[in-house]
Parts: C-alpha cells; sequence; structure tokens
C-alpha cells in the first residue's frame, strides 16, 4: 500500500509498546527478508541489469529523497572496482550536465521507490526520450517509469514500522554490486590499487 509516514504511524507505531513494537517490526522483517532472498533467488533481474553496467561506458545513479541513500550506496560500492560511477547529487554533479552529454554507451541506474519523487521521475524519463539506457530499481511492477526502463528490478519494502523497510532494497544493492564488480575485468586491479592508496594516505586506523 502506498500510504505515508504518517498514516503507517498512526497504523502501526502509535499506542503500542516498545516491546510488542519490536517484536512485530522483527518478525515482519524476518518474513519480509526470506522472501527477499527467494526472488532473488528467482529472478534474473539483477543479473541481466550488472550486465548492462558492466558493459556501460559511464554510470549514473540517481535518487532523491530516501532513495538518494540507496544510490550513494551503491555508487560507493561499484566505485571501488569499477571506473566511470557517478553519482547525481545535484551539486558536484547536475541532472542538466547528464541530460545535456548522454553519449552513446552511458547508463542510468535510478532508484524510485514510493512515494515515487517527481524529480526522479522526470530526469530518468528525459534521460531515457534522449536516447540513455534505464535501470530502474522500484518497488512496483506498475511504478513510474517501468514502462520505459530497459530493464527493471522490483523489490518490497513493506514494514511494521513507519517507514518503508530498507531490508530488501539493501540486500539487491548489494547482490547488484557484487556481480556487476565480479564481472569487471579491471576490478580487483583497481581494488588493489585504492588498498594500496588509503594505505599510502593513512585513510583508515590501524586494524589490530
Amino acid at each position: 500500500m502506498n500510504s505515508s509516514p504518517s498514516e503507517r504511524f498512526d497504523r502501526n507505531v502509535q499506542r503500542r509498546s516498545a516491546q510488542v513494537l519490536k517484536q512485530r517490526v522483527l518478525e515482519q522483517q524476518r518474513a519480509e527478508f526470506e522472501k527477499a532472498l527467494a526472488w532473488a533467488a528467482e529472478q534474473d533481474a539483477i543479473e541481466r541489469a550488472a550486465a548492462l553496467i558492466v558493459s556501460a561506458r559511464r554510470r549514473f545513479l540517481l535518487g532523491y529523497g530516501k532513495s538518494h541513500s540507496y544510490a550513494s550506496l551503491l555508487a560507493a560500492d561499484m566505485s571501488a572496482g569499477l571506473s566511470g560511477v557517478h553519482l547525481v547529487d545535484g551539486a558536484a554533479l547536475r541532472s542538466i550536465d547528464v541530460l545535456s552529454d548522454i553519449r552513446q554507451g552511458d547508463l542510468l541506474v535510478a532508484v524510485s521507490m514510493a512515494r515515487y519523487r517527481r524529480e526522479t521521475v522526470e530526469i530518468a524519463a528525459a534521460y531515457a526520450r534522449h536516447g540513455g539506457d534505464l535501470i530502474l530499481v522500484t518497488d512496483a511492477e506498475d511504478a513510474p517509469l517501468s514502462s520505459i526502463a530497459t530493464t527493471s528490478i522490483v523489490i518490497g519494502s513493506e514494514s511494521a514500522s513507519y517507514a518503508n523497510s530498507p531490508t530488501s532494497v539493501v540486500l539487491a544493492l548489494h547482490l547488484l554490486a557484487t556481480l556487476t564488480i565480479a564481472s569487471s575485468k579491471g576490478a580487483g586491479r583497481r581494488l588493489r590499487e585504492r588498498d594500496a592508496l588509503a594505505a599510502e594516505l593513512g585513510l583508515y586506523t590501524e586494524e589490530s
């Protein structure tokens, strides 16, 4: 059901004890995760998307609102082993810059979860109209952009809380990043170079 956080709060959270609410959320998340595992094992949408990402020349990732966090997570994981990964964040890289410079072999990954942000829908639709390939990560078969996406990854995000659950979304993005990097010829070299640079720059505290 495509409801707002306040509606889910009234329905799921309000006037419930912490113990009861915690148990409900945990039970729902267990069921949601098991369903997501079964879906991932049976569907090949993630494999198709990974193949498109690997073969692309440049990869742009887009999402607004909470979906921006998912797009950022995917961008961070993929850029560790893959070049040409760009997060459209509205600051360092604006959507108009991406739309005005679409080249052959470019790809946009749009994360769009209910309630679907207008900016994501409009920018991704314009990207497809101007000839770019579009991968859609969403939570419903009939979600906006589904009809124009080159391929779609449709995952659940039900929750017993006021916020839609990130569990299935993060699982799907983790699988997508893993399969993409595993298929990239230069991923191992890039990961080793990044490890060496991280050590040279002292980016992390020493491990015990």
